[in-house]
């Protein structure tokens, strides 16, 4: 069955070899492709003249869009604003629902296009459902899985898109290696930076997470203790610690020590050098998104806590409030608040929440 019919696509491009690859891609295939690069912060002419190099060499129309209003708002502002709650958050979950893709699908729509396109290494497949209805005006019937790349795959990051986005989504990378990609570009002379992509967050420019945060959040240095009240030293404010961590927590004493809590009520950080201690069992998720409509529970599932962390067997349970209780097989270290628990059957992404306790 063939899954796409070669028409009009919006594709975004980042300057970087994966989107370009992505790009050339589709248009080998057929389709009439349309570039578009988001300006998202800082300024972007030299991203922005790497791009139109890129479109040139591939013959394809650019569109630079300014975007720096929304993200600074809706991501650098969530982000910032989680850190002050004492969470540790994934923004890049974020931005793909609220941001990329949703800025893609304006822009679809506008341009009249049929389809929209990203260098994420995730695939999309079919899968009717027994009764299904229409999105887009195409049946439902897609699902989410991670891409043959099992290093480079993103799919934890894309758990937020729902069946209506995924009709419209492809992933040409989603069935290449990243050295067959970077092998593509050589051959094609796509004129695109030797240099790895960061895989940091893209707006700290690769600086320091407490450099950025001590512009916005004012440090309050406050006691760090263990789990039985003992003082070990001082923190220099809650929001420069996450749960896991074991280095600059700057105490001494037996060690290593690791953040285990933080009592944001009395502004204490709490560690402990037992590693039991730094287990848990069982969490909670809110803000949960299912992909698949024929989600039933108790769910058995793999879940992954964190990018690239294993995955783990699972029951889901639905709580009050919209909550749902994560149940693990074998316990787990340094589950964060903030983090997205994303669930997985098989290559299959089930859907996924932010871990709340």
């Amino acid at each position: 069955m063939k899954l796409y019919e070669s028409k009009k696509i919006i594709v975004a491009l980042s300057g970087g070899v994966d989107s370009a690859v992505a790009a050339a891609l589709l248009k080998k295939q057929g389709f009439d492709v349309f570039g578009v690069h988001f300006w998202l912060f800082g300024k972007t002419w030299k991203l922005s003249f790497q791009v139109e190099k890129i479109t040139k060499k591939l013959g394809i129309t650019l569109k630079v869009v300014d975007a720096r209003k929304e993200f600074k708002k809706r991501i650098i502002g969530y982000f910032i604003e989680a850190y002050k709650k004492g969470l540790t958050p994934n923004p890049c979950v974020v931005c793909n629902k609220e941001i990329k893709f949703q800025l893609l699908f304006d822009l679809m729509k506008k341009l009249d296009a049929d389809y929209v396109s990203t260098g994420h290494y995730a695939l999309v497949k079919v899968r009717p459902f027994p009764s299904p209805t229409f999105c887009w005006g195409i049946p439902q019937g897609r699902t989410l899985c991670e891409a043959r790349d099992k290093i480079k795959d993103q799919s934890y990051f894309l758990y937020r898109l729902a069946q209506k986005d995924l009709a419209k989504i492809i992933f040409p990378l989603g069935e290449y290696k990243k050295t067959e990609v970077k092998e593509i570009a050589k051959k094609m002379k796509i004129p695109v930076p030797e240099k790895e992509e960061s895989q940091d967050i893209c707006f700290l420019q690769n600086k320091d997470i407490n450099s950025f945060l001590r512009k916005y959040i004012k440090p309050e240095p406050g006691n760090i203790v263990d789990e039985t009240g003992k003082i070990f030293g001082k923190h220099e404010g809650l929001a420069a610690y996450t749960l896991g961590q074991r280095k600059g927590i700057k105490i001494g004493g037996t060690g290593p020590y690791f953040v285990v809590g933080k009592n944001k009520r009395k502004n204490k950080l709490i560690v402990t050098n037992d590693p039991k201690e730094f287990l848990a069992r069982k969490f909670l998720i809110s803000k949960v998104s299912w992909i698949s409509p024929e989600i039933k529970f108790p769910l058995r599932a793999k879940v992954q806590i964190r990018y690239h962390a294993p995955k783990v067997s699972a029951i889901i349970k639905p709580q009050e409030k919209k909550t749902y209780l994560v149940e693990l097989a074998k316990p787990l270290r340094a589950i964060t608040p903030g983090q997205s628990a994303v669930f997985y059957k098989g290559d299959e992404v089930l859907g996924g929440g932010i871990i709340s306790s």
